[in-house]
Formats: structure tokens, sequence, C-alpha cells
């Protein structure tokens, strides 16, 4: 039997309750990837060019740091990745996990949470920026999704 992780950034906390249903459902285990300094929320107003998250999201080469990243990820198999979508894609703080891990041989999938944003860019985004990692398709949820639901699409 396949060993799973379920790996989040949330800011507001939706992607948080997403994927503790998710590690739930699927009887995976369950990490919060957070940012050294937590988001404001002055941080996280995209109206504001100024603000720290459209600074940070401007800049593709940007990588807040972690408040801790001792995760050992050698005995997972599958590992769903979940964020917030952000300028249509995942946010920076992400991409800091997935460059401090070695994911080959692991699958990814990656899920996001947004009112009205697809999955699709946010994912073409990570296949892109790691051709070398086995990505399975992503999904968008909103948290209304049942339990069999989430069962069908990690199967």
């Amino acid at each position: 039997m396949s060993k799973i992780l379920v790996t989040y950034f949330s800011a507001s906390g939706v992607t948080k309750s997403v994927a503790e249903k998710i590690a739930s459902v699927i009887n995976g285990d369950l990490y919060e990837i957070e940012p050294k300094e937590k988001y404001t929320d002055a941080d996280l107003d995209w109206h504001n060019k100024q603000s720290r998250s459209s600074v940070e999201m401007k800049n593709k080469s940007f990588r807040p740091e972690m408040k801790e990243n001792s995760l050992d990820i050698s005995s997972y198999d599958t590992i769903l990745i979940g964020f917030p979508i952000w300028w249509g894609v995942a946010p920076t703080v992400v991409n800091t996990f997935i460059e401090s891990k070695n994911f080959q041989g692991k699958m990814l999938i990656p899920f996001c949470t947004s009112g009205g944003s697809g999955m699709s860019y946010a994912e073409n985004d990570l296949r892109k920026t790691y051709p070398n990692y086995n990505w399975k398709e992503g999904k968008r949820l909103t948290g209304r999704e049942n339990d069999e639901d989430l069962k069908n699409w990690i199967n």
C-alpha cells in the first residue's frame, strides 16, 4: 500500500481545511508549508502593488524562507501539494518547499483552492518549472467535495 503525504500552504485557512479533509479521507499524513514570516492581511492585499505577496509574486525567482523544513519525505510514494492560487500560479513559498526536497521517484499531485481561477495554468507552471518530477493531474477544490469525490480523484 502506498504511503501518502498531504502538504499544503494556506494563507487564510481555506487550503488548510481542504488538506485536512483530504488527509483524513485517504488516511495520509499532513504537513503544513509555513513561511518563516506569516502573511498578514496587508501582505495579502493583491490590489496593493507594494504588498508583500505582490512583490514576491512579481519576482519569479523569489523564495521566501520556511519556518521549519525538517520533513523527511523518503518513506512517501505519493505527495499531494496544495496551495491557494496567487496570480494564476502557486505562491512562491511552495517553490521554496519543492526546491528543498528531492522528489525523484515520487508521484506528485497538485491541488489548489480558488474562488474562481482554474488549476491548469498553475499546474502547467509547476510541470515547466520542475520537469524532472512525476506530476499527475491536479485539481481545483472548493472544500465542498464529499469524501467519495476526494477518494475517486486521488485513486
